[in-house]
């Protein structure tokens, strides 16, 4: 309840939480700067904000279904993926810790804020498409950033020993998690380790979802699936870091590092699972207040392994000479072949796919005091990112070479940013920000499994130039008029640039079976890139109107419309390259059909989104024997149209809305929700993507405080509706998912069915 409280009051304040505590390394640093007033477009939240939800959610991304704006792609259970205004995944930018994150896998499922479990979250800072150049580049839909908590230290001469332990289960799914956070500290030096693990099993939808007659091809020894059973939904992540914290009078340098170890992770709308993801990360990082303003600086190192496999409920043996009788991930048991053609017949023993990636970055930025009206913002950011990819063979098809779809791709960032922001009066206060950005991409020669099957494929790529530089140029331009204490107004236009992705500039072969390896839509078809693609450049105008009582506590509407045109929107486009290479998938065929999975080309068009977020809260009764009652409203509606072709941008979460009447009494919170999403009828048709029916699902949600203990418990989705997740994708979590249509398409995937969880969480 207090998060929504809180979204409310940010909204109708346009600045942030009235209650809202500063981190403790701003109370150390910060005396005598000039405060910063961060635009209408931004949603703050801290510690206790997200508490509420932690025990209810393992995934980070799943704290922000709040903020106004918001919708989330189904995917892994850790690892949605947020979406701001009808543009998601690698159309925002994502930091945590001042990392900027990139997924490294074809389906983006180590996707950024997976590296963060809810639990070791302390702030949040969402922008929107107004988003200030010094919040991010080589985005057009606005930055998402996430913070650990801030060193906390000892009174002079003292030491500070304290902790915090949790545990929560959720019903669905059998979901047990527990997280540990221990801290030791002098008045000068702060040593914290944060711990937290999940494991789940596979989630069971409100009813039976799927479609009636189907048996879905399973290995022998793996168990049937139940009608309600969401396959391949299963995971088991652990997250671990530890911070050391040193002061010296204003000046604080913090060295964070970070471990991540996800052994399985299914995905109910992709092809593949993964199947291993560990990471470790490296942050140093110094802030320092001056008399002139202040200054930071930060330095990261990420390393990434990745695996995708088939997991337990999709079909790992494939081919007629598949062992007949032996159980899952057999060991020992040989995939027969037929002597004289190794690859080319016999069975494939599941399709390995290995990923390793760096991430290195450094970014310096400094906040200028050059009178009282005028704040400067000044900055510079690099970031090399290097990717290698490689599929082992395994088989029939699969043979006898090992597939390289990256050698040694890079993708190297390096910007430059200033920022004016000029209080007029009392009144007015503008923002004028420009940004440029140069990306360099590349990546070296490739192979396929055999010259049978990617053979002319590769050729071409590899005879093909493939270095590509982007100049991209960023303008933020905002104001905010105040004419008295309740009402404001704050309106402004956006010029954001994004260059594609390592995928969608280099992902190379027609094949069938890789072109449905490269998906992170979860609409299970196949994909190609373009070499000759452009970055996409998006125009912006939105305004926010604030009406609340004059202390903003008690009522208030928040009302934000948005345009936003994208020149050279990387959309997607049924390929036909006329049989350019054996086994070539993107043929005359493919043009045709609207109830099938299709083959795709990434390419440049042009988009149109537009919509309306409007949020409110209203006190009805304060100081009553019941304590404090709260109702808050929410909704969004989001337009997405191709302007090149007509058709309907793919994954556009259609009208949705959520009330929310809270109660406050001493120690006790609790929250009765009501979320109605309307039915999603304007699609894709050229992902062939599938309609949804709308619904309405009830949330109940408690909490209990007692002295150092805290008790939250709660029921998602109270009546056990049966429903179609409008952004789950297409259903691919049993059975024979390699081939392009042995699991038959139109199954979207089901939303989850009734769960109880309770959690507990100790501070001592």
């Amino acid at each position: 309840m207090h998060l929504q409280r809180s979204l409310s009051l940010a909204l109708l304040s346009g600045i942030s939480f009235t209650a809202q505590a500063e981190p403790l390394a701003d109370e150390i640093l910060v005396t005598a700067s000039k405060t910063e007033t961060p635009p209408a477009a931004v949603r703050q939240l801290d510690t206790e904000d997200l508490r509420p939800l932690m025990s209810a959610t393992n995934d980070s991304a799943s704290l922000l279904r709040d903020v106004p704006g918001m919708s989330l792609y189904g995917s892994g259970g850790v690892s949605s993926l947020p979406v701001i205004h009808g543009l998601g995944d690698d159309r925002l930018r994502t930091k945590i810790n001042g990392m900027d994150i990139i997924s490294a896998c074809g389906n983006h499922m180590n996707s950024p804020l997976s590296y963060i479990d809810p639990s070791n979250v302390g702030k949040v800072t969402v922008f929107s498409n107004l988003a200030p150049v010094s919040s991010g580049g080589d985005s057009i839909g606005g930055t998402i950033i996430v913070e650990s908590a801030a060193p906390e230290f000892a009174e002079a001469g003292g030491i500070l020993r304290k902790g915090s332990a949790g545990v929560s289960y959720r019903s669905n799914g059998d979901v047990l998690s527990g997280n540990l956070s221990a801290t030791l500290a002098s008045d000068r030096f702060s040593l914290n380790y944060q711990g937290a693990t999940v494991e789940s099993e596979n989630y069971t939808a409100g009813g039976n979802f799927k479609p009636a007659g189907v048996t879905y091809a399973n290995d022998v020894g793996d168990p049937i699936l139940d009608a309600d059973e969401v396959g391949s939904s299963r995971y088991k992540a652990t997250n671990q870091a530890i911070t050391l914290g040193v002061r010296n009078d204003n000046h604080l340098f913090q060295l964070k590092v970070g471990v991540q170890d996800i052994p399985y992770q299914g995905w109910p709308n992709q092809r593949m699972d993964m199947t291993g993801n560990e990471s470790e990360q490296f942050i140093l990082s110094y802030n320092g207040d001056y008399n002139w303003g202040k200054l930071e600086a930060k330095a990261y190192k990420e390393h990434t392994r990745h695996w995708m496999q088939f997991d337990r409920d999709k079909l790992y043996w494939y081919g007629s000479n598949s062992p007949a009788a032996v159980p899952y991930y057999p060991q020992g048991v040989p995939c027969p072949t037929i002597p004289g053609a190794p690859g080319t017949n016999g069975c494939a023993a599941g399709m390995p796919m290995d990923t390793e990636a760096d991430n290195l970055g450094f970014s310096l930025k400094a906040d200028v005091n050059l009178n009282e009206r005028d704040l400067l913002r000044i900055g510079a950011e690099a970031q090399n990112y290097t990717l290698d990819e490689w599929w082992n063979a395994s088989g029939k098809g699969m043979a006898p070479n090992t597939y390289i779809n990256f050698n040694n791709g890079e993708r190297d960032r390096r910007a430059l940013f200033g920022e004016w922001e000029a209080s007029w009066s009392p009144q007015w206060l503008t923002q004028l920000g420009l940004r440029y950005e140069r990306v360099n991409m590349d990546t070296g020669p490739v192979q396929g499994y055999s010259p049978t099957y990617e053979g002319v494929d590769a050729s071409l790529f590899n005879a093909a130039d493939r270095a590509r530089e982007d100049d991209n140029i960023d303008l933020t331009a905002m104001a905010r008029f105040t004419p008295d204490d309740t009402r404001s107004i704050e309106f402004g236009y956006s010029r954001k640039t994004r260059s594609p992705n390592l995928y969608e500039r280099y992902a190379w072969s027609t094949h069938g079976m890789s072109m449905r390896m490269i998906n992170w839509a979860g609409d299970a078809n196949g994909y190609v890139g373009n070499l000759n693609l452009e970055p996409e450049v998006a125009h912006s105008l939105s305004a926010t109107f604030n009406l609340h009582d004059p202390d903003q506590t008690r009522w208030g509407l928040s009302i934000t419309p948005y345009y936003t045109y994208v020149d050279d929107y990387i959309d997607a486009a049924r390929c036909d390259r006329g049989g350019a290479a054996p086994n070539n998938a993107c043929t005359a065929a493919n043009m045709s059909g609207s109830d099938k999975y299709v083959y795709l080309e990434f390419v440049n068009q042009s988009a149109i989104l537009k919509g309306l977020d409007i949020s409110g809260h209203a006190t009805l009764a304060e100081g009553t024997a019941l304590g404090t009652i709260t109702l808050n409203g929410l909704l969004n509606v989001v337009d997405g149209e191709n302007d090149t072709t007509g058709d309907n941008l793919y994954n556009i979460m259609p009208l949705n809305a959520k009330l929310s009447l809270n109660q406050e009494l001493g120690n006790w919170n609790s929250s009765l929700e009501l979320v109605l999403v309307d039915s999603k009828d304007d699609v894709s048709a050229t992902r062939n993507e599938m309609q949804t029916d709308g619904y309405a699902l009830v949330n109940l949600r408690g909490s209990y405080q007692y002295k150092q203990a805290r008790f939250d418990f709660g029921v998602e989705n109270l009546f056990d509706r049966n429903y179609d997740h409008p952004l789950g994708g297409a259903y691919m979590g049993e059975g024979q998912t390699m081939a392009g249509t042995a699991v038959p398409w139109g199954t979207p995937v089901p939303g989850m069915g009734r769960s109880v969880y309770a959690g507990v969480q100790v501070d001592f």
